[in-house]
């Protein structure tokens, strides 16, 4: 693991804030000049502690109200299977974030779409034809309390 000092940690948060600022900003809110500023960025950038600048969309706007949490338990457990399923299931795009967990289930999907309708044949037309599947539970969000992607840093 790459060693962050307080600056580093600095950048990280206001670059969490908002990707767009600037290194002269940057700069200006730490009382740095920007070189260093720059150099710092570039270095996090190429060790992969910054993996990606991203828009951030508000799913409802785009037409995408149901959120699911998907429990899914496989037939068989062993690594070729557990990877030909983790390899098949970042291919289908409504899956948003997949977890292998330990518990009475093997996977968490977290599943976003436009509403019902388009769960109930995400499910039967792309999660019951992946070959290994024993069972999925679907959880559907009545409500988001707090949804962020920002880290807490120390």
């Amino acid at each position: 693991m790459m060693k962050l000092d307080e600056t580093d940690l600095a950048i990280l948060g206001l670059l969490q804030e908002d990707a767009y600022a600037t290194h002269k900003e940057i700069a200006g809110k730490l009382n740095m000049t920007t070189t260093p500023i720059f150099e710092r960025v570039k270095r996090l950038e190429r060790e992969g502690v910054i993996r990606n600048y991203v828009a951030l969309l508000d799913r409802r706007k785009v037409g995408l109200q149901l959120v699911a949490f998907c429990d899914v338990q496989l037939k068989v457990h062993s690594t070729p299977f557990l990877e030909k399923f983790e390899e098949e299931i970042r291919t289908i795009p409504e899956i948003q974030e997949v977890y292998h967990i330990a518990g009475m289930f093997d996977y968490l999907l977290k599943v976003v779409v436009k509403d019902m309708e388009a769960y109930q044949g995400f499910v039967a037309k792309k999660l019951a034809a992946l070959d290994n599947i024993g069972r999925v539970q679907s959880a559907f969000v009545m409500k988001e309390i707090q949804h962020t992607t920002r880290l807490k840093l120390d």
